[in-house]
């Protein structure tokens, strides 16, 4: 059996637009699983970047870097020792809100530290949380703007309360683990098969 010219033309065409339909629903398929992912963060990434696309293969980036950490929960003690430390803290705000945003954004430090999280800048830090922590990353970051502004004396007393009612929500998700995230969790899985 031999095929006309205009039949080989048709079946290529035929598969071309197959395989094209099948690449997009597997684009479709990424970009949803990414945007389950990140949550609010994906929406900022493809803000800041200005494409999709190039948010996309930063968000996947992000997620292979992190993979590579050695994120672990807090063994209790620690746990402990850093949620008495936080009390302390913030107790300490209605004496010295000053000392106490910057105690507590200290504190998130040294948690991010003992949970394996590598410390640079901070938005190379804010990014790595991204990964197993989207919900509560804006709230580092406001956070994190608010000490900036104070430093500059453009904050007041109520922003710094409001940095520290966001210190404490990735606070909170970052010391109350009882295990690994549902991220690490996918990741250690894909490490051991």
């Amino acid at each position: 059996m031999t095929f006309s010219d205009t039949e080989l033309l048709l079946i290529v065409l035929l598969a071309l637009v197959v395989l094209a339909g099948l690449w997009l629903w597997m684009r479709r398929r990424q970009s949803e699983a990414l945007r389950d992912r990140f949550g609010p963060e994906y929406d900022r990434t493809v803000h800041v970047v200005g494409d999709e696309r190039k948010a996309e293969t930063l968000l996947a980036e992000r997620e292979k870097r992190v993979s590579a950490y050695t994120i672990k929960p807090l063994a209790p003690e620690m746990r402990d020792h850093f949620v008495e430390t936080w009390r302390q803290v913030q107790a300490q705000f209605v004496d010295d809100p000053n000392y106490a945003v910057t105690r507590a954004d200290d504190l998130l430090g040294e948690v991010m530290r003992a949970r394996g999280y590598p410390m640079s800048d901070f938005d190379h830090r804010a990014e790595d949380l991204s990964v197993d922590h989207p919900e509560v990353v804006q709230n580092y970051r406001r956070a994190h703007d608010i000490a900036l502004r104070h430093s500059r004396g453009e904050a007041s007393t109520e922003d710094l309360r409001t940095a520290m009612i966001h210190y404490r929500t990735l606070f909170d998700d970052l010391v109350n683990e009882p295990e690994l995230h549902a991220g690490q969790q996918f990741r250690e899985r894909d490490r051991h098969g």
